[in-house]
């Protein structure tokens, strides 16, 4: 039984075949509902993604799985969060974002400017229940300016201190090991194919 995966992003199909290797995975396009929008009106990361994972759960009649992520910034009361993906003006790009991030941090210290990576996981079958939940977090801070031209949204700013680069300036590689939606992946794998093991069969 195959898996869908609600995303029409490449990347982040790969990264769900790596981890979740021996589950037949499958995209939106795969089962013909790239042009399904769902609209993200939750409040936290776990709203999103348990709606979008029972809205195309039901609409593939299939298990799947979703997840909503951003950026929890500690001196911006946990700013951006859910809005990541539109903090500032609806014309910025992922640059025009970090600098906006940046605007907004000035005169804030180093020490002062924790900040993580939050993923939320959550897989479901077409009925609605049982759920399988996960969750994952990268931590760091972000820096006074932009390093690196790797990743996307705010890796150029988001430094990681036990590597002493920003997310922008690691390997792809580096990155899945450490990622917020790498390790919610890898915390999820058990008890999904505890509840579900219909996914490890044949195809």
């Amino acid at each position: 039984m195959p898996l869908l995966v609600a995303t029409g992003n490449p990347g982040k199909l790969s990264e769900f075949r790596r981890l979740l290797a021996g589950i037949d995975i499958v995209g939106l396009s795969d089962v013909g509902l790239s042009d399904l929008q769902v609209d993200e009106h939750g409040e936290t990361f776990r709203d999103n993604a348990l709606h979008k994972a029972q809205v195309y759960a039901r609409a593939a009649n299939c298990i799947a799985i979703a997840d909503d992520s951003g950026l929890v910034v500690d001196a911006l009361g946990g700013a951006p969060g859910v809005y990541s993906a539109r903090f500032g003006t609806p014309d910025l790009d992922d640059t025009g974002r970090c600098h906006f991030l940046l605007e907004r941090l000035q005169g804030v210290a180093d020490l002062d400017r924790g900040a993580r990576f939050r993923c939320h996981l959550v897989a479901c079958p077409p009925k609605g229940d049982p759920l399988v939940e996960a969750d994952g977090v990268c931590e760091g801070r972000i820096m006074q300016k932009l390093h690196g031209s790797g990743g996307f949204g705010y890796d150029p700013v988001f430094f990681l201190p036990e590597l002493g680069s920003s997310m922008a300036q690691i390997s792809a590689a580096q990155k899945n090991q450490i990622s917020h939606r790498g390790r919610a992946i890898e915390e999820l794998r058990p008890p999904l194919l505890a509840t579900f093991p219909e996914l490890l069969s044949t195809r």
